[in-house]
């Protein structure tokens, strides 16, 4: 079975693909795929994390603000978590859409978290594409999961009992 994904980026970038479920758990899908068109590998404090080739295991949590990957390197090793702090996770049948608020979080498998990408979001701020509630509100989510991380109460429990799908 495949999902369709609709993922919105403000103002205008669409990116729309046709995933492999692994899972449809109603308000949770898990769906893979792999990283492909990233014009350079993403590094965490110094280590490349995610580059194209690599393998994802994604979560859709249906009415949640956030995502997340489990990102497997082409060994199957895993590299990490990537977390995106959304406005919202939509679901009509075999469609997902989700409206990505540009802050992200990585969380090393020892457990150690960093956010990313919080000049995108103040430039969206200063350019006018986002109003200051928004702002303010992806900051909320994202400090939310950072505290979460840290008290070890996220990830939720089922992205544990996912991964071996890929080896």
């Amino acid at each position: 079975m495949k999902i369709h994904l609709i993922y919105r980026r403000i103002p205008n970038r669409v990116l729309e693909r046709d995933d492999e479920v692994v899972a449809d758990l109603g308000d949770v899908i898990v769906a893979k795929a792999k990283f492909e068109g990233m014009l350079a590998p993403l590094r965490v404090n110094g280590v490349e994390v995610i580059k194209n080739g690599y393998t994802m295991l994604y979560f859709a949590f249906i009415g949640k603000n956030y995502d997340l990957l489990k990102v497997y390197d082409g060994r199957g090793n895993f590299k990490g978590l990537y977390v995106d702090v959304l406005a919202y996770t939509k679901r009509n049948g075999n469609t997902l859409e989700m409206l990505d608020l540009f802050l992200d979080i990585f969380i090393f498998p020892d457990g150690g978290a960093f956010l990313l990408d919080e000049d995108e979001l103040e430039m969206a701020l200063n350019y006018g594409l986002i109003d200051r509630e928004t702002f303010d509100f992806a900051y909320s989510v994202a400090r939310e999961i950072l505290k979460k991380a840290e008290r070890g109460e996220f990830p939720p429990e089922i992205v544990w009992k996912y991964g071996e799908v890929l080896r």
